[in-house]
């Protein structure tokens, strides 16, 4: 299983760095052990914990993606068919671990990063503040998509707010990799 997915990777890499990105041939039947959907329906009660995980930007098909616990994100980047000719693929980690509802963005040459810490360069002057920002600020975090910032205000709206920023722990889908990553990023 391990190595049949590692080829379909691999073939999935080979590809895309062999042909510009409108001679691609695009394949929608996702990889053994992923599949595409556009419904943010959960798993039936009693199946394997899948992770739904938003792969965008220099990628041959952006989407939501459904695959195997313990993925990781050479498998999400394999399930959108690979890297488009323009991705700054030393900019991403394929080795790291996927968590769940986590949007993946492949950025194109030239395009702003996450530094080393995995922080984004942003133009603002400080952190987020948890108990006033919007969907759309939260979302410029590393890691939060719009579900997850949704997450995160209706938990501060029905616990009347964050007194520290470990609080994050008690959002569904924020865990302690997740909340190492945010801390530096974040406010109360």
């Amino acid at each position: 299983m391990i190595a049949a997915l590692a080829i379909t990777v691999v073939i999935g890499i080979f590809r895309g760095a062999a042909a510009p990105v409108d001679e691609i041939v695009i394949d929608r039947t996702p990889p053994p052990g992923a599949s595409a959907t556009s419904t943010g329906a959960a798993p039936a009660a009693g199946a394997t914990a899948d992770l739904y995980v938003h792969v965008s930007g220099a990628v041959a098909v952006p989407g939501l993606y459904v695959l195997p616990a313990g993925s990781r994100v050479v498998d999400a980047v394999a399930a959108a068919g690979g890297f488009a000719p323009t991705a700054d693929r030393a900019a991403v980690n394929l080795a790291r671990q996927l968590d769940d509802g986590e949007q993946l963005h492949a950025p194109v040459v030239g395009e702003t990063i996450p530094d080393a810490s995995g922080a984004f360069t942003s133009d603002d002057d400080g952190p987020v503040n948890l108990n006033s920002a919007d969907a759309a600020q939260l979302d410029t975090l590393p890691r939060i998509g719009p579900a997850m910032a949704e997450r995160i205000i209706a938990w501060r709206d029905e616990n009347g707010g964050f007194t520290s920023v470990e609080d994050l722990l008690a959002v569904p889908g924020i865990g302690d990799k997740m909340l190492a990553s945010l801390r530096d990023l974040v406010t109360v």
